[in-house]
């Protein structure tokens, strides 16, 4: 089964396809802005590449969503329930977390199907 990399880099892919799944690395909006503002970026950025990958966020499998304070839960979860398909909702798990710089409020790890 063929593996395909999306935008590698020396330290890691934006996304893998492996058979008939893709599974994105964690994408972030733009540091020191909210956290609205920075899920609303970084799930842009998931449905930019699903649709690189060829498909979108209904096929999601998988949500992963780190918060690095768990006082933004509701926050992101509207943008979250704006973005997501109603129809087609994925499991989902959430926690807290220190992202890679103190800037990052919110983190998504998407797994979906092709």
């Amino acid at each position: 089964m063929s593996i395909k990399r999306l935008h590698a880099g020396p330290r890691m892919s934006e996304a893998v396809i492996h058979g008939d799944t893709v599974y994105l690395a964690g994408q972030v909006g733009n540091p020191g802005s909210g956290v609205m503002e920075q899920a609303e970026e970084a799930l842009a950025a998931v449905d930019s590449l699903l649709a690189e990958a060829g498909t979108d966020k209904s096929k999601a499998l998988q949500v992963i969503v780190w918060l690095a304070d768990m006082g933004d839960f509701d926050a992101m979860n509207k943008v979250y329930e704006a973005w997501i398909d109603k129809d087609n909702p994925p499991v989902r798990a959430t926690g807290e977390a220190r992202l890679a710089t103190p800037a990052y409020r919110v983190e998504f790890i998407v797994t979906a199907a092709l």
